[in-house]
């Protein structure tokens, strides 16, 4: 499966914002922003003012890079969103919430997308009492995410349950921290979503 095995700081320094990739070390000292605030490589001092179109690819990168997906499947994710009725942009910010992997993110039961993309893929997380692998996977209102029994007594979920009581989840979600099992409530809308992007220019970029 291919995946971005580059250096993730580069991506935030890139964008020349904070896009939260690596968990707690973002909100640190050493977050790369807060140590070098230019783009990776080597720079002159000439300027260059963003197209419109820059400005557009910019944001589907931002996009992109904040929930770990690659091109391929980033079109996938809008080509769906663009079926659906309703605004396509909120759609596909829709679509990518309620990918599995982001789901156990907003859950607490990892500290970044990343991390929780391998707790998924390691098998250690259940969907409707199922183990599934698949990071990608869909959830639905109603489903249950939960943790596969075996995994419960592993070192990393005890250090889980130690900290999850100081997260915050969002409003569509649900956590019983007894059972550490998470259900949907609803689908977010765009006031659940707090990832800074602006969806309109990435709907613009793929209707050129």
């Amino acid at each position: 499966m291919a995946r971005y095995t580059e250096a993730v700081c580069h991506l935030c320094r890139r964008q020349g914002e904070k896009l939260f990739l690596k968990g707690e070390r973002c909100f640190s000292p050493k977050c790369a922003i807060e140590q070098r605030n230019n783009p990776p490589g080597q720079h002159t001092a000439r300027r260059r003012k963003v197209s419109e179109r820059g400005l557009q690819l910019r944001e589907k990168q931002k996009a992109r890079w904040t929930y770990g997906v690659l091109e391929r499947q980033f079109r996938r994710h809008y080509q769906e969103a663009a079926r659906r009725p309703g605004a396509t942009g909120e759609n596909l910010l829709q679509e990518l919430e309620l990918r599995l992997d982001n789901v156990v993110y907003r859950l607490g039961f990892a500290d970044s997308r990343a991390q929780a993309r391998q707790i998924v893929q390691h098998g250690h997380i259940a969907l409707n009492g199922r183990k599934t692998n698949i990071p990608s996977a869909r959830v639905k209102t109603g489903n249950v995410v939960s943790w596969v029994p075996a995994s419960m007594d592993t070192e990393y979920f005890k250090a889980v349950t130690h900290g999850i009581a100081s997260k915050a989840v969002p409003s569509w979600l649900s956590l019983d921290m007894a059972q550490m099992a998470g259900r949907i409530l609803t689908a977010p809308s765009r006031q659940d979503i707090d990832v800074r992007v602006n969806e309109q220019a990435i709907v613009e970029w793929y209707s050129r």
